[in-house]
């Protein structure tokens, strides 16, 4: 077999175990989604702001509301293979490690997006805010991907801790500070109609880190899950 095929096979059937097991026990999702919607209940009664000020807070909310969900779910994701005694089975298996990566990613990052496609509407109906904007979509995904690339990596680090509930966001925060801030600033642009050249900047360095941090998540992973 062509080894990109065996290798494209490996990270499928990886995504796809976690996808069907999410959907057998829904424990994962529903948890990230009523923490989301808590979230921005909270956030909704807190700001009782005029019209203005409330879309210039807008983008903050929703990343601070992402960031915290997409936590949630990489932490709950690896720690149940850890319990179960699934991720020994996954890195016994005779595939590249990174297929394991990959694969893990491919499914946090489905369950962000799943969570970030239910709370788009609602945030919208409760702050009248129409947030379908192509951009303001374009922005989420890349942000969602560079926060589940090395979200993915630091969990499997802080999943072989005791401490493991608080060791991730203490590990993940610090190094996901550029790509939330830039795609706040991002999504704040497109929401206050900002010129293009204003917002170029930060799309580049979205795109800058989601390429540098998946390639160096690509080249530990190994080392990582060895330790």
């Amino acid at each position: 077999m062509n080894p990109r095929s065996s290798f494209l096979r490996a990270v499928a059937a990886v995504a796809w175990k976690d996808l069907a097991a999410e959907l057998r026990s829904r424990e994962l999702l529903s948890a990230m989604l009523v923490f989301s919607l808590l979230v921005i209940l909270i956030f909704n009664f807190a700001l009782e702001l005029d019209i203005a000020t409330r879309r210039s807070v807008t983008s903050g909310v929703l990343w601070t509301t992402f960031a915290f969900a997409g936590t949630l779910g990489l932490n709950r994701s690896l720690a149940v293979e850890k319990d179960r005694g699934c991720l020994d089975g996954l890195l016994l298996a005779p595939v590249d490690r990174s297929a394991i990566y990959f694969g893990k990613v491919i499914s946090n990052l489905a369950f962000m997006l799943i969570v970030e496609a239910i709370v788009l509407p609602v945030y919208s109906l409760l702050y009248n805010t129409n947030l379908f904007h192509p951009g303001l979509l374009a922005v989420i995904l890349l942000g969602s991907i560079g926060y589940t690339a090395v979200g993915t990596l630091l969990s499997s680090m802080a999943v072989q801790t005791r401490t493991r509930d608080v060791m991730l966001p203490i590990l993940l925060f610090p190094v996901a500070v550029p790509v939330l801030i830039s795609a706040v600033k991002a999504s704040s642009g497109y929401l206050s109609g900002a010129a293009w050249e204003e917002i170029l900047p930060w799309l580049n360095l979205l795109i800058a880190y989601d390429v540098i941090f998946t390639a160096i998540a690509f080249m530990v992973f190994d080392y990582v899950v060895e330790e």
